[in-house]
């Protein structure tokens, strides 16, 4: 976690984050251990994500990722990124398939927000 890019305020019991981190598990993993302390009784995660890669090797990895993975057919789902923003578009056959799409965007570096646009069709 780096530490030094996330500076952190408390008022009344409740923690303020703020900062840029690199991916979002560094975001989440932040509010997570404020929210552990004790007498915490709220957090405010304002920690942005900024990329460090471009929107074509961000759509380029999620593509990766899901031509790798044997849940998920690539094939029906097209994806869009732009300043860290990534748009799934297309459609699955379940559920699981979805959720596995959505996680292999959210594990790209760069990523800071995935908007999900897949239907289900079985």
């Amino acid at each position: 976690m780096p530490d030094d890019r996330i500076k952190t305020g408390v008022h009344d019991g409740y923690v303020t984050l703020e900062g840029t981190v690199d991916w979002n598990f560094q975001r989440s993993g932040a509010e997570a251990c404020a929210r552990n302390v004790h007498g915490v009784r709220g957090v405010l995660n304002h920690v942005a994500i900024k990329p460090k890669v471009s929107a074509i090797e961000v759509t380029h990895k999620i593509e990766e990722a899901l031509r790798r993975s044997a849940e998920v057919d690539s094939r029906r789902i097209m994806v869009s990124a732009h300043d860290g923003e990534v748009e799934l578009n297309g459609s699955v056959r379940s559920w699981f398939e979805r959720e596995e799409a959505e996680r292999a965007a959210w594990a790209a570096p760069g990523v800071s927000e995935v908007i999900d646009h897949i239907a289900v069709v079985p």
